[in-house]
C-alpha cells in the first residue's frame, strides 16, 4: 500500500524544496513560505517526495494531483498484465454452434495476451478411436479460431484426451492454417469477345 501523502499543515519538515504546477521552481523555502504563496494561489501544497533532501512539495489543486495519480496507477498496472493460460474444452461430438462460442471465446483470451489450451475431452469409446483421427478432430477446431495464433505448443497425448496451446501471433497468417483449394480458387475471367459493328442498311427514298 502507497504510503499516505501530506498535504498543508500535515507536512512535518521545516524545509522543502518546491515547484509550482506550472513548473516554475521557488527553490527551497521555509515550510511555512511554502504555506503562504500556495495559499495566495487557493492551491495546496502537496508533499511529493518526503525522502528526499530537503523534501519536495508541489504547489496545486490535491484533487487534480489525486486524479493524476490514479491514471499513473492504472498505466502501469495495464503495462504489468499477468499473461495465464486459459483452458477451452470440447469434445468430439459438441455441437456446431458450441464450437463457434468456444471459438470466439478463445479469440477472445488471445487478444487479452493470454495463452489458450484445447483440449479434446475423450470418454467412453472415444478414447480407442484412431489418434489420427482425433488429432485431426481437435486441429479442426484450432482453425475455427477467429484469431491470428501461433502454436506454443503442439498435439499431446494426455490422460484425459489431446491437448494443444496456441498464442497470439500479432500480425500474419494463422500457423498451419490450410491452403486453399484449387476449388475454391476464384474462376479465370473469361476473353472479352470484341463485336464487328454491323454494316449500315442502305436508306430508301419514299416515293
Amino acid at each position: 500500500m502507497k504510503p499516505r501523502v501530506r498535504i498543508n499543515n500535515e507536512i512535518r519538515a521545516k524545509e522543502l524544496r518546491v515547484i509550482k504546477d506550472d513548473g516554475g521552481n521557488l527553490g527551497v523555502i521555509s515550510t511555512e513560505e511554502a504555506l503562504r504563496v500556495a495559499k495566495e494561489l487557493g492551491l495546496d501544497l502537496i508533499e511529493i517526495s518526503p525522502g528526499a533532501v530537503p523534501p519536495v512539495a508541489k504547489i496545486m489543486d490535491y484533487g487534480k494531483f489525486q486524479y493524476l495519480e490514479q491514471k499513473k496507477d492504472r498505466e502501469i498496472k495495464a503495462k504489468s498484465h499477468v499473461t495465464e493460460t486459459k483452458s477451452v474444452q470440447v469434445e468430439v461430438g459438441t455441437g456446431e454452434n458450441d464450437l463457434m462460442r468456444k471459438a470466439r471465446q478463445a479469440a477472445g483470451w488471445l487478444k487479452d495476451g493470454h495463452r489458450v489450451r484445447i483440449e479434446l475431452f475423450l470418454k467412453g469409446r472415444y478414447k480407442y478411436m484412431d489418434p489420427a483421427f482425433l488429432k485431426e478432430r481437435l486441429q479442426r477446431f484450432v482453425l475455427l479460431v477467429p484469431e491470428d495464433y501461433k502454436i506454443a505448443e503442439a498435439v499431446t497425448k494426455g490422460p484425459k484426451g489431446f491437448t494443444t496451446i496456441i498464442e497470439r501471433a500479432g500480425k500474419g497468417p494463422k500457423k498451419d492454417a490450410p491452403m486453399s483449394s484449387p476449388a475454391s480458387s476464384p474462376a479465370p475471367a473469361k476473353p472479352v469477345v470484341k463485336q464487328e459493328p454491323k454494316p449500315e442498311q442502305p436508306k430508301h427514298e419514299n416515293k
